[in-house]
């Protein structure tokens, strides 16, 4: 039975592995670490995207090998990332390919840790080697693989996934999503993050289903190979963050959509960033022509900390929606509103927790539980949180192992994202270390960087920061602002000018400082999440790649600019995100976040 299919980058021959074949590679690879006492170590594993990466995942679990997904380095480019992950993780052992393996070996002379590693290449794995397997009889809290948070408020740190709590995740997702063995799934995210990796490879296998997978950048270089791919393999169940079913839109052409069939298409997830209704709103009514229908939708939240998901709908439905009033969230109350009302701001349900997990509301200043009307931090507890930070105790403590003050009520899993409970379904209002305060005023960044992008066409979508600092005493804003290529003959005082009068007629606040930096320079995680704390920290050390500026006030000169001038794009129609996002979510030159709305990190 058919269990993966790849789909090259180029027009040839798609590559598939059934079960059998499947275990059998990973019976050999199980077989191979267990030759050299590897249960219970650490296994790195570096594969570009396709099926011996899945092979070698299967092979650490059939040895009791904890493995530890990572993305190869560039050709030529240094590799930090990798050697801090090896550090933090003490993997004895590095599972790769020929042509990966030829390439970091290059770099063993500057880094002596990875070349101490031992190293496997799983394609000259001896004839036979399967039949030397044995069962390591692993236990539901061994440890499975370390998830390496993607490092969009901190360091990067490896979450302790167990085999429990795998297999409850799993099993949550199945009854949430309402699939079975009759599962088609077609998926371009990257498989060494939890939302790849969980929702787009091991759940279809869970249940015994079939996957198409292709890459990322096969998706975002042209995104009709994705619902190319549903249309020719008849895909069911298919997801992706926000911001690919805007790329689908703006990208597609009239043309294209003449050959597409989405009938088979019954779930469509969404998550991993902020989740905007009017993305889904335009995505069905693309799409509505080549059989999409907007009952297919399935928002939903989650992070690496609980394995993937936490809370969705008792399976896709038509998205259910919430519109408060948005200065009221200043003040963390919900406070209903009338949709399209003046000062309203309309959120995405991402539904109850899912089986057996919970979610409080909690004051992250007091400890104690919120009242229905009121804002707090999402805590969660359940058999998918995991176990814990490797090797960091006082944060494991901090974040895995908190309790209600009034009730002792605990211990829950603090996950650092803001929101509320109506009639039991989670609406997510932001990030905790994210939040701007501002006399006293709490204000969502990625609502403002929205506003911003949307407040002059030179301005590049999804390639915005905002923050705060402290100037003379008193919180001020900042916009750190990518633009886009083309045209370069708009002025800075027009665009910034813009950009004023948006964030003041929409958020009553004063910007203090507006940057406009060059396209693909600002800092993000490999899976595309803007990294607010880096750019505050480049905006004020001068490390910022700035095409213009504008401030209200003169501020201590930066160290460095590295390039100034005094044009910009000319108005142009904002035709997506394709190369910023390619850079951010392929590559790891920004250091290596995608959740207003709901996310699956």
């Amino acid at each position: 039975m058919l269990a993966f299919r790849y789909l090259p980058d180029d027009t040839s021959e798609s590559i598939t592995i059934d079960y059998a074949e499947l275990d059998r590679r990973a019976r050999a690879i199980g077989a191979w670490l267990e030759s050299f006492g590897a249960k219970g170590e650490r296994a790195l594993l570096l594969y570009s995207p396709g099926l011996d990466y899945i092979a070698a995942f299967m092979g650490c679990l059939y040895a009791g090998v904890t493995a530890v997904p990572a993305y190869p380095p560039r050709l030529n480019r240094p590799v930090p990332r990798i050697q801090s992950i090896v550090d933090d993780s003490h993997a004895r052992f590095a599972l790769t390919t020929t042509t990966i393996f030829s390439s970091i070996e290059k770099r063993f002379e500057h880094a002596p840790d990875l070349k101490a590693l031992h190293w496997l290449n799983t394609e000259q794995l001896p004839a036979g080697l399967e039949a030397d397997w044995r069962d390591p009889n692993i236990a539901t809290d061994t440890l499975a693989f370390l998830q390496y948070t993607s490092g969009s408020t901190s360091q990067p740190k490896g979450v302790m996934l167990s085999h429990g709590n795998l297999m409850h995740n799993l099993e949550a997702i199945s009854r949430g999503f309402h699939i079975d063995s009759t599962v088609k799934g077609i998926f371009w995210l990257p498989s060494y993050h939890d939302m790849g990796l969980i929702g787009g490879v091991l759940e279809p296998m869970y249940l015994g289903g079939e996957t198409t997978l292709m890459s990322p950048p096969s998706f975002l270089q042209r995104p009709v190979r994705w619902l190319e791919a549903i249309t020719r393999y008849g895909g069911n169940t298919c997801g992706a963050p926000n911001f690919a079913y805007d790329l689908c839109v703006d990208k597609i052409t009239p043309e294209q959509k003449e050959s597409l069939d989405l009938s088979s298409w019954t779930l469509a997830f969404c998550g991993a960033e902020p989740i905007r209704p009017e993305t889904l709103e335009r995505f069905a009514r693309a799409f509505a022509g080549c059989g999409f229908r907007k009952a297919s939708f399935y928002p939903c939240f989650g992070m690496a900390e609980s394995t993937l998901i936490v809370s969705g709908a008792d399976g896709p439905s038509e998205p259910r929606t919430f519109t408060v009033d948005r200065k009221s969230l200043e003040s963390d109350l919900v406070i209903p509103a009338l949709a399209n009302e003046a000062g309203s701001a309309t959120m995405v349900s991402c539904g109850p927790a899912i089986i057996d997990q919970k979610i409080v509301i909690v004051n992250p200043t007091t400890l104690q539980r919120c009242d229905s009307n009121q804002v707090g931090e999402i805590w969660v507890a359940g058999p998918s949180v995991a176990q814990g930070y490797w090797g960091l105790e006082e944060e494991t403590r901090k974040t895995f192992q908190a309790y209600i003050a009034d009730t002792n009520e605990g211990p829950f899993l603090r996950t650092g994202d803001l929101g509320f409970l109506n009639n039991g379904e989670l609406f997510v209002t932001g990030r905790l270390k994210d939040l701007i305060i501002i006399h006293g005023s709490n204000h969502y960044p990625q609502d403002i960087e929205l506003t911003v992008e949307s407040s002059h066409p030179a301005l590049q979508p999804a390639g915005g920061a905002a923050f705060s600092i402290t100037d003379g005493g008193k919180e001020q804003l900042v916009i750190i602002q990518e633009v886009t290529r083309q045209n370069r003959q708009a002025d800075v005082n027009e665009v910034a000018a813009a950009i004023r009068q948006a964030v003041s007629e929409k958020h009553d606040l004063q910007v203090f400082a507006i940057v406009l930096i060059k396209p693909m320079s600002i800092p993000k995680t490999s899976s595309g999440k803007i990294q607010r704390r880096a750019c505050k920290t480049a905006f004020l050390n001068g490390g910022l790649e700035i095409v213009g500026e504008w401030r209200a006030k003169k501020l201590p000169t930066p160290t460095t600019q590295k390039e100034k001038t005094d044009s910009l794009p000319s108005k142009t129609a904002k035709t997506g995100m394709t190369a910023n996002v390619i850079q951010t979510w392929l590559g790891d030159s920004h250091c290596l976040h995608l959740g207003n709305g709901c996310r699956l990190h």
